[in-house]
């Protein structure tokens, strides 16, 4: 079987997650947990989280101080020929492999051959960063904490000539940077003197035994890695019961997110977090070393409220516990890893899939049935269900909208339901799962764009009075902001559909709606120097897009954070 004829390979999951009982295959560790009177009220959230997910598979273990208490596998591996999933597969766990490297520079730091605070050129004159103007060389410390203020890029760009310009000062804030890491890998490699693969494998996954896991994902591995899957198409939003297509095999060798591992060895992983960087043959890193490890760093709300990160790890609380976590989002996998360092229980979950989310949840009710099995006190309840449609204040975006041209926009509650009038009939609105008043239209004719609702107040507050789809910009009569607006002449050549086939990324759609330019219908861009637009689906972005060549009134590409879209 071809490329092409893996990737046509359609699967609508809707219709296989809702027929018959998922599997669950169960390789314990210890046959008598004493968490073992959790495990079925697990279980009964396992199956409705996948249900209402519509995921295919999901991959878990669970730890203490003690070692592994339990590794499972629920649903399917291959959703055409539902063979359930070994838990004995290799997952990519993505950015949870950041943890590991911090570990390993924190080593390197304890051998004094790492200083965290020296300018990163000092190890890597190679690099193209640049300070901001006036600002403080940028450090391992800021790469590690993401509090470099660089954007995304490739670290290798095509343009030798290239150069990427933090824009502020380092410490000023948190945006996350797979990029810094990559270069964070190589770091750890030139100072090992061999590679990233080598430097992984002998500082972590051999002391911990994890003999399984594949420090770097190459295609040598692929028949050991569990079959994952992707949205089939990566022009739109997804919605949950989206279409989905094999992913073909990758190779990735960034420390950004290089590991592969089964759910047993992760638990040992939990288990050495668990135990502040003890193994049974020694430590990884000294109590001091691992306090920097797990140190709140930066202020990090990209996590949550309240959340710090560390070196590759973020902190929180968990009903007033310590908590370490982290998630991981490949190509076609999802990841999460939580510990409660004080409860000294730990969780790590993966699904085979790639659909916007990370499965938290399951983590989270994991260490809470623990611990409560810890406590001996009553096991916490299955979370209520919460369905892909179900909308929290329905009512509030119920009503008629009117375009700029003078089209309707009706939209309808039902309950907890949400409904656009569409040619005669009731279309389901579904709601994003990671943006507040934002909804994705289960009708062909809206599939591109996401519908986005606007209030009249500051920071999501207020009534409802105002929507937008695309390039369409509908408001109610409550509305009483500006409706004119003007706008550079060369603005309109800029929109279109930027396209490359890498499967982190698909298109990008630029769209002119109420006199500004958004990304994907959803991200507005705000004008800069030099003919950036900066992203400002964060307040401090460095993230930007440009634009090149322009032909017959278009512009022939978009380039975003230095990698290059042409138009399709």
């Amino acid at each position: 079987m071809n490329r092409r004829d893996l990737l046509g390979l359609g699967v609508n999951l809707g219709v296989l997650a809702s027929t018959g009982a998922l599997s669950l295959r169960d390789a314990r560790a210890a046959t008598a947990s004493r968490y073992a009177p959790a495990f079925e009220r697990l279980d009964q959230y396992v199956e409705q989280y996948l249900r209402e997910m519509n995921a295919p598979g999901l991959t878990l273990a669970l730890s203490d101080a003690s070692g592994v208490q339990r590794v499972c596998a629920y649903g399917f591996e291959d959703l055409e020929q539902r063979l359930p999933l070994d838990p004995a597969r290799l997952f990519h766990i993505g950015s949870i492999s950041k943890s590991f490297l911090g570990l390993c520079l924190v080593q390197l730091h304890e051998a004094g051959k790492l200083d965290f605070h020296r300018p990163i050129q000092d190890y890597l004159p190679w690099l193209r960063f640049d300070a901001a103007t006036g600002g403080a060389p940028l450090t391992a410390h800021h790469l590690l904490t993401h509090s470099a203020a660089l954007p995304d890029g490739a670290l290798f760009p095509a343009d030798p000539s290239w150069r990427y310009q933090a824009t502020a000062a380092p410490g000023t804030f948190f945006h996350y940077c797979n990029m810094g890491y990559e270069a964070l890998g190589l770091l750890l490699a030139s100072l090992d003197g061999g590679t990233l693969a080598d430097s992984l494998q002998q500082r972590i996954l051999t002391p911990l035994g994890m003999s399984s896991s594949e420090p770097v994902i190459t295609l040598d591995a692929a028949e050991r890695i569990a079959t994952a899957y992707l949205p089939r198409y990566t022009d739109r939003p997804y919605p949950r019961r989206g279409t989905l297509t094999r992913s073909p095999p990758i190779a990735f060798n960034s420390a950004a997110g290089c590991v592969a591992a089964t759910a047993r060895d992760m638990g040992a992983y939990l288990t050495m977090l668990i135990q502040r960087g003890a193994t049974p043959t020694g430590r990884l890193v000294s109590p001091a070393g691992f306090a920097l490890f797990c140190g709140r760093h930066m202020a990090a709300e990209h996590f949550g409220p309240g959340t710090a990160y560390g070196y590759g790890i973020a902190a929180d609380q968990l009903e007033g516990h310590q908590r370490l976590r982290h998630t991981g989002g490949m190509a076609a996998f999802a990841s999460a890893l939580e510990v409660d360092l004080e409860a000294g229980v730990g969780g790590f979950a993966s699904i085979n899939a790639m659909q916007g989310y990370r499965p938290r949840p399951v983590v989270d009710y994991a260490l809470r049935l623990m611990r409560a099995c810890r406590e001996g006190t009553a096991l916490p309840p299955v979370p209520a269900p919460a369905p892909p449609l179900q909308v929290t204040a329905a009512a509030d975006y119920a009503g008629r909208y009117t375009g700029e041209s003078g089209g309707i926009l009706e939209v309808l509650a039902a309950g907890d339901r949400l409904y656009l009038q569409h040619q005669g009939t009731r279309v389901p609105l579904e709601p994003s799962i990671a943006q507040p008043d934002a909804f994705t239209i289960l009708h062909p004719d809206f599939a591109h764009f996401p519908l986005l609702f606007g209030r009249n107040g500051q920071n999501g507050t207020g009534t409802v009075v105002e929507a937008g789809w695309g390039p369409d910009w509908y408001t109610q009569p409550a509305y009483s902001g500006p409706r004119s607006f003007k706008v550079p002449d060369h603005w309109p050549s800029l929109t279109g559909e930027y396209r490359t086939e890498d499967l982190w990324i698909g298109s990008r759609r630029i769209v002119l709606r109420k006199g500004q330019l958004w990304m994907d219908g959803a991200i507005p861009l705000e004008p800069a120097a030099g003919g950036r637009f900066f992203l400002r689906d964060e307040p401090d972005s460095p993230e930007w897009v440009s634009f090149r060549e322009t032909v017959n009134g278009k512009a022939r590409a978009l380039v975003l954070s230095g990698l290059y879209l042409p138009r399709v």
